[in-house]
């Protein structure tokens, strides 16, 4: 398994998934915590 190209190829691809995914939940958390203070400060 180690030496298939194919599998190094699903493994970096399901890498970039998971790490995309947490960036874009960083910043959907960050985004929706500053949006609800927004309104508040006016």
């Amino acid at each position: 398994m180690w030496r298939d190209p194919g599998a190094w190829i699903a493994i970096g691809v399901s890498l970039l998934f998971l790490v995309v995914a947490l960036a874009m939940h960083r910043v959907i958390v960050k985004v929706l915590k500053d949006g609800s203070a927004d309104p508040s400060n006016e």
